[in-house]
């Protein structure tokens, strides 16, 4: 895999992440729950987040160990394939607490395999 392609499947996640940001801007967790098209675009980004990290290099993952990988592919996977339900409560916890870590995380490792 280039660096191009995984440069563009980082930035693919960091959009989504930011999509994230800027749907949940203003709400508390009761104000996202009654908010169905929020939820939606939440979990589809989401969605694409750990699509987008599956595709990544294994080697590439295996050098920018602070992001959570096997954790953001985890978190699609239910997503995914939870059939009964998902867990919105989970949603919004990665939301209020991971998900700025995420995009610092994101923004560094893309800021520093532009410059190599």
């Amino acid at each position: 895999m280039s660096k191009r392609d995984v440069l563009l499947l980082l930035d693919d996640m960091l959009q989504s992440a930011q999509k994230i940001k800027r749907y949940t801007n203003n709400l508390d967790y009761d104000s996202f729950l009654m908010d169905e098209k929020t939820i939606d675009a939440v979990v589809r980004n989401f969605e694409i987040i750990g699509e987008a990290a599956n595709r990544i290099d294994p080697d590439f993952r295996t050098n920018n160990p602070e992001v959570e990988w096997k954790r953001i592919r985890g978190f699609r996977n239910r997503i995914v394939h939870d059939y009964f339900g998902i867990d919105y409560e989970i949603v919004w916890t990665i939301v209020d607490t991971y998900l700025d870590e995420m995009i610092v995380w994101l923004d560094k490792i893309i800021e520093n395999n532009k410059a190599t």
